[in-house]
């Protein structure tokens, strides 16, 4: 029986196949390797616990999603992302699946030039061109879901995103999916509290998974969010950074909420 995420993959394919034969391979990475390099979202992540401003916030450029339906117009994700940035964001999402995000590559551009912060391509990565894509349009920080991937594809994922300059979210949500992203070396490893499959959300899920994240890691706490409280157990669970959408892109000062949901983070 298909899942949830078995769906959205099978539009991300039929949309990639599209742009693919509108732009070859040979061309992405071209423009792949004459973009500027990448900025280093590891570094921009590392450390959120001991951070005297509180945890690390990972903001999202989110119009829609397959659980919630429309979120927020967002006529212009410039305009968001600098306020995320001024608001103290460590890195910005940009959701570039189409058809149950409503993103686009041309999000991504546009951001990417309108900030000085590491900015993540947020999409469903199955085919190497993806990352070729991601650089070109340039994104520093691409995800790797672990349960729409294979283990020689999650190796092979991860070193071309390091080969490109960038850095990986690998994304898990069973203890399973964490020891395949702790095998393939992971460096920055995300918990999403949403199940994919099922698009059930469980708060309590993150602190059931955390003892499992190396200590070495970069440990992310995704999903959930609906306000400063749900940032603060994160934080006190052992999260360097949370990554917030919704919340942020319904908030109507979504600088303001990013102040309060990082100094929610310093009572833990």
């Amino acid at each position: 029986m298909a899942t949830v995420l078995d769906s959205i993959i099978e539009g991300v394919r039929e949309d990639l196949s599209a742009r693919k034969a509108d732009t070859p391979l040979t061309e992405i990475t071209a423009r792949a390797a004459a973009t500027a390099p990448a900025l280093d979202a590891y570094s921009a992540l590392k450390g959120g616990r001991e951070d005297a401003s509180g945890v690390r916030i990972i903001s999202e450029v989110k119009r829609s999603s397959p659980s919630k339906g429309e979120l927020a117009d967002i006529p212009d994700p410039t305009e968001l992302a600098q306020a995320y940035e001024q608001g103290g964001a460590s890195v910005i999402s940009v959701l570039t699946e189409r058809r149950r995000f409503r993103g686009s590559l041309a999000d991504l551009a546009a951001v990417r030039a309108a900030v000085d912060i590491p900015v993540l391509r947020k999409d469903f990565m199955v085919e190497e061109y993806q990352f070729h894509e991601a650089r070109a349009y340039g994104a520093d920080l691409v995800l790797l879901i672990v349960a729409a991937l294979d283990d020689a594809q999650l190796r092979d994922f991860l070193a071309l995103t390091h080969d490109l300059g960038m850095n990986a979210l690998v994304e898990a949500h069973t203890e399973e999916e964490i020891e395949r992203a702790v095998a393939a070396e992971a460096k920055i490893v995300g918990v999403n509290v949403r199940n994919l499959k099922t698009l059930d959300v469980d708060v309590a899920h993150y602190e059931a998974m955390a003892r499992h994240l190396p200590a070495e890691a970069v440990r992310i706490a995704e999903s959930g969010v609906d306000g400063p409280g749900v940032v603060a157990d994160y934080a006190r669970q052992g999260a360097d950074a949370v990554l917030v959408g919704e919340a942020l892109v319904k908030d109507g000062e979504p600088a303001e909420a990013l102040r309060r949901f990082r100094a929610a983070s310093l009572t833990r």
